[in-house]
């Protein structure tokens, strides 16, 4: 499938020390012709942290994609009613995004451009990168698992010795998860 002039977007969530590999991929995108439209939560936005500061972040992305990102709840509701994307990537995607998203808790640029865009029955495809996905929030991940028009970016733990409940998505499968998210179906395996 050619993901060129397919609308996507990509919603930054607060887990820096994943953003060098996901600018790699979002770099990608752009060259496969993607039309890509970045939205960045709250956090994202606003923390500065040892990866790099939130204003170098949002500059890249508007650069990279040459479009201004969505900073704002009023910016990322239309993505509903006026069907601004074809797929809405979280990318990547928080334990504290992922409990929100699964109890429909809409607080974030982010959280309002996925709940807008799934009134369209579109799919969403999540990026996992959080240190609690096999403790208390494995629980929210099983419900989204089983969640109509909601897929992953496959998954496993990235250290099981130091760091057993963590776990983050392939990044570099993001381009195949978006085109099965396409289509309707589930990239597989999802967890390896």
């Amino acid at each position: 499938m050619s993901l060129k002039g397919k609308k996507v977007g990509i919603a930054f969530t607060g887990s820096f020390c994943t953003y060098e590999k996901v600018f790699g991929e979002l770099e990608k995108l752009v060259h496969e012709g993607a039309i890509v439209q970045t939205i960045f939560s709250n956090a994202s936005q606003t923390i500065d942290s040892r990866f790099g500061k939130a204003e170098n972040f949002i500059q890249k992305a508007e650069e990279l994609t040459g479009q201004k990102p969505m900073l704002t709840i009023p910016q990322a509701e239309p993505i509903g009613p006026k069907g601004l994307l074809d797929i809405l990537v979280i990318f990547p995607c928080t334990g504290n995004t992922i409990a929100k998203l699964a109890n429909g808790i809409t607080d974030t640029p982010v959280l309002m451009a996925a709940k807008a865009h799934l009134r369209n029955n579109k799919p969403l495809l999540i990026s996992i990168s959080t240190n609690d996905a096999l403790g208390m929030n494995m629980k929210n991940i099983g419900l989204l698992l089983n969640t109509k028009n909601i897929y992953f970016i496959p998954f496993g733990q990235d250290d099981p010795v130091k760091k057993p409940n963590s776990m983050i998505a392939h990044t570099s499968l993001l381009i195949p998860s978006i085109e099965s998210a396409l289509l309707g179906t589930q990239y597989q395996p999802v967890i390896c």
